[in-house]
C-alpha cells in the first residue's frame, strides 16, 4: 500500500513565507554507471530521523504532489526509505 504522504528532507527550516523549499538531492550511480540526481523520500519522521538525524529539516507532502513539488529540481528519481551507508553524514 502506497503511503498517503511522503517526508523529504529539505536544505533548510522552516520553509521561506512563500512556501518554496529545497529538497536534498543525491547523486546515486545508475546501471550505466553515469550518476544521476535522486530526491529521497521517507513514509514517517521516525524513518527520516534513523536515517538522516534529529536535526534534519523536513517537509510532509501528500504523495501526489511529490512529484510537481521536485519539477525543476534536477532530480530524476525518487528514492522511498532508503538506508544512507553506516558512517554516512
Amino acid at each position: 500500500m502506497a503511503s498517503e504522504y511522503l517526508v523529504l528532507p529539505t536544505m533548510s527550516d522552516p520553509p521561506p513565507d512563500d512556501g518554496a523549499f529545497e529538497v536534498t538531492l543525491v547523486p546515486v550511480a545508475g546501471a550505466d554507471g553515469r550518476e544521476r540526481l535522486v530526491a529521497l523520500a521517507f513514509t514517517s519522521v521516525s524513518l527520516l530521523v534513523e536515517a538522516m538525524g534529529e536535526r534534519q529539516p523536513w517537509v510532509v507532502l501528500p504523495s501526489g504532489e511529490v512529484e510537481g513539488a521536485l519539477r525543476g529540481s534536477g532530480a530524476l528519481s525518487v528514492l522511498i526509505d532508503p538506508r544512507l551507508a553506516t558512517g554516512a553524514e
